[in-house]
């Protein structure tokens, strides 16, 4: 039996040559099935690219809880007369966002921040509908690649689980006094958002060439250079997760200066969050609810992720192959244009144009990210006649 494999699973490692057999070998369609199934999965990419910048977007504009309700098929369809809109309304009414910040809004209004939220959920269905009719298509075609079956159900196990998280998610924010979602439970569901995203990257690059040209490219693996990059990897989620846990609280709005924190390097009261009683919480609530600490460990922790990017960076120069070289230099670049994205989203009071652009800039990183990681594992070897040696 199979042992258990790394989520971004490497081609080759620890197994004997690959045997195409049948139809649905891996390179037995070199100009079919291969091809097709990386077209499909770059328009899942697109798609959750987009549902990452509609997400972002759901939360600074305050729409994630104007749906009360989970309906997965009868929630497709929007409200379409008046007496289903002042239903929905109604629903919202009764929830603590309303009665506790949001009194004065009206139908109208109330309708901007629906649309908002409905269109962010049509499209999360949207993309497990176009995973479940490819996977079909090609499943029943017998056109999957030999081992890619339980690469792809992974894809759509994953989207099913990021549904739920996204309905645990926005529950939290329905009782009690709260009027957001708990932050953490919103980290949970972009960081899940950018697993999938990056799995998807993963798989693309993968299916670029073919399983021969991969096991060929492998035996110029850097060793090292990949190693620093699966930490470089790591350390880029983690800062995206922070990053969630800051719009989760609306952390970036609270100490709108730089390179101070309101005249501060460290935050006043960075540990006190209020239990609503005139009490304290305990100190470990701070780490997730405090505003001040939060931005302060957000912003630390992207100081040091820019550190280490740049010891990766000058390693990355170091490669044998110029392809790698570049792809390193693309990291390092969005690094820098992303710590400013991130200081111009403080100085703004997280404006939702440069906020959002800021959460796209995450995307922009983590895919560079992953395909310098892909360069160093699979080199791409250069041409004395193309001047690319």
């Amino acid at each position: 039996m199979a042992g258990k494999r790394s989520i971004f699973e490497e081609v080759g490692e620890g197994q004997g040559p690959v045997v195409a057999t049948g139809g649905g070998g891996i390179d037995a369609r070199p100009k079919g099935a291969r091809g097709a199934i990386r077209l499909w999965l770059v328009a899942l990419f697109l798609l959750v690219v987009v549902m990452i910048g509609v997400g972002g977007l759901t939360r600074l504009t305050d729409s994630g809880l104007s749906i009360t309700e989970w309906n997965l098929v009868t929630g497709v369809v929007p409200p379409l007369s008046a007496d289903v809109w002042a239903a929905e309304f109604a629903k919202y009414q009764a929830i603590p966002e309303f009665q506790l910040q949001n009194a004065a809004m009206t139908l109208e209004e109330f309708k901007v921040i629906y649309w908002w939220e409905w269109g962010h959920r049509f499209l999360g269905r949207f993309i497990g509908l176009v995973w479940a009719l490819g996977f079909l298509w090609f499943w029943l075609r017998k056109e999957i690649p030999v081992g890619w079956t339980q690469r792809l159900l992974l894809l759509g196990g994953l989207g099913g689980v990021q549904g739920a998280v996204g309905w645990w998610m926005v529950s939290s924010g329905l009782v009690g006094t709260r009027v957001d979602v708990v932050s953490w439970k919103l980290a949970t569901h972009l960081g899940l958002a950018f697993v999938i995203l990056g799995v998807l990257t993963w798989y693309v690059l993968l299916l670029a060439r073919s399983e021969a040209e991969l096991m060929t490219a492998r035996r110029g693996r850097e060793a090292k250079l990949f190693s620093l990059s699966t930490g470089l990897m790591h350390f880029a989620f983690l800062q995206i997760v922070l990053g969630a846990l800051v719009a989760g609280i609306d952390a970036g709005r609270a100490f709108p200066t730089w390179p101070l924190m309101n005249g501060q390097f460290f935050p006043a009261e960075a540990f006190y969050v209020p239990d609503g009683t005139g009490g304290s919480l305990p100190v470990w609530y701070a780490f997730l609810e405090n505003p001040g600490l939060v931005q302060f460990i957000h912003r630390m922790s992207g100081y040091l992720l820019l550190a280490f990017g740049v010891v990766v960076w000058l390693r990355g120069r170091r490669s044998s192959y110029q392809a790698t070289q570049g792809a390193f230099d693309q990291v390092m670049a969005m690094m820098v244009v992303q710590m400013g994205l991130g200081i111009a989203t403080v100085l703004t009071v997280a404006h939702v144009h440069v906020a959002i652009t800021h959460q796209i800039g995450a995307v922009i990183l983590w895919v560079l990210i992953l395909r310098a990681r892909h360069l160093a594992q699979y080199p791409v070897a250069g041409s004395i006649r193309e001047g690319t040696a």
